[in-house]
């Protein structure tokens, strides 16, 4: 991971970006697992129940780079 520390911000974002781009060149090698799909099947129907619960992406961001 030491190599990373020399690069720019703006060459850790390329890098990132070309990661994610090979990695959806496969995306069909991502598999979900029976008990992935389960707890996402929970999660949607709790949603559907109560829109209203949870937060907003703006907030789970500023929250998630809160912790930086």
């Amino acid at each position: 991971m030491s190599k990373f520390q020399g690069l720019s911000t703006s060459e850790k974002i390329l890098l990132a970006q070309e990661l994610w781009d090979s990695a959806l060149e496969k995306e069909t090698d991502i598999t979900v697992t029976d008990s992935q799909k389960i707890i996402l099947d929970e999660r949607l129907a709790a949603y559907h129940l109560d829109k209203a619960q949870g937060d907003t992406w703006d907030i789970v961001k500023k929250r998630v780079m809160n912790k930086e």
